[in-house]
């Protein structure tokens, strides 16, 4: 199979009330050399319909659907030559927790995560499996310590779970930071994406 022009592709997927076009311009501001991207539109833009930490079963059907359409982006990136190594995902909030969980599910060595402002999928006291390995992937998880949409503790959480996984994670709480994505998070994903690269 002949390799596709870029040396990246990017899987860009928006919060709820969101939009793919902000996820662009957000990456934009990044401005991964030699990357392609992706970005998907939720359904009435929300991937699935509670928040992420309330039980698993509440969120479904929407929950494995949107799971199903990250993959179906993955899946066409590797028809056009892109091996799982060179595939990234950043997400913001609603979108952080699904490509987070999408990762986590499939635990493999990827070119990177980005996770602004989320965490995995589960209420208070889930038990996490750790056996799947990610093989070094670089992962960023970064929030506001007053964020009243993700718990900087489920970062936190997060964060021990890759880590326990075999991902190579930084974690970035930043004090009395809203619920946006700030300059020092996109250099942190700048950083990131062009050591994929």
């Amino acid at each position: 199979m002949s390799q596709p022009p870029a040396s990246l592709a990017i899987v860009l997927v928006h919060g709820r009330g969101r939009s793919p076009e902000e996820m662009v311009d957000l990456v934009g501001r990044i401005d991964p050399e030699q990357a392609t991207w992706v970005a998907p539109a939720a359904p009435d833009a929300s991937w699935y319909p509670l928040r992420f930490m309330e039980p698993g079963a509440l969120e479904q059907p929407e929950l494995a659907a949107a799971l199903a359409r990250v993959d179906q982006e993955v899946r066409a990136l590797e028809v056009q030559g892109f091996s799982r190594e060179r595939i990234a995902f950043v997400g913001f909030s609603q979108g952080a927790c699904l490509v987070s969980e999408y990762v986590y599910r499939n635990p493999e060595r990827w070119a990177g995560l980005v996770a602004w402002t989320g965490g995995l999928i589960g209420p208070e006291g889930v038990a996490w499996d750790l056996g799947g390995r990610l093989e070094g992937t670089p992962v960023l998880l970064s929030s506001g310590d007053a964020d009243t949409w993700v718990p900087s503790s489920r970062m936190e959480e997060t964060a021990r779970v890759f880590d326990a996984m075999g991902g190579a994670v930084t974690l970035k709480i930043y004090p009395g930071r809203d619920h946006l994505v700030c300059d020092d998070e996109i250099e942190r994903a700048r950083d990131l994406l062009r050591k994929a690269l």
